[in-house]
């Protein structure tokens, strides 16, 4: 019998759409092919131009470019969201259920203290954590 995860009996997340998780330190928003392709269809443009300009390779993958001040490419500031939300990439469809953020119950707290949605709101299932922090890509 394994040990049950400190978050057993499920979390609660809602999204607030507030864009701390899309802006802040530089890092990698990694994407598929399929994915890229999805933005490209949602913006219609041509995905050469969403490959070309919005995404760079990174520890062999693809990630979406950020702005220099570590903001995602799709974050929109005065609008404060994103602009490609119907078809955002499954690692932020997966926020805030990430390896490092549930790690801990002290890890899940320093996270909610950016995030608004943690804490609140609908109440995520042990099943539908696991089976985020799995397609999570982080």
């Amino acid at each position: 019998m394994t040990d049950s995860p400190w978050y057993q009996d499920g979390l609660r997340f809602e999204c607030t759409q507030c864009g701390n998780c899309c802006t802040g330190a530089p890092g990698y928003v990694w994407v598929t092919d399929e994915e890229i392709k999805a933005i490209a269809d949602y913006l219609d443009k041509p995905i050469g131009e969403i490959r070309l300009l919005q995404t760079r390779p990174a520890r062999g993958k693809v990630s979406l470019n950020e702005h220099l001040n570590g903001d995602c490419i799709y974050y929109d500031p005065a609008g404060r969201g994103c602009t490609i939300y119907p078809v955002r990439p499954l690692q932020c469809r997966t926020w805030p259920f990430w390896p490092g953020n549930v790690s801990s119950p002290e890890a899940w707290e320093e996270t909610a203290r950016t995030c608004p949605g943690m804490g609140h709101g609908q109440l995520i299932t042990l099943e539908e954590i696991e089976n985020r922090i799995h397609h999570s890509g982080t």
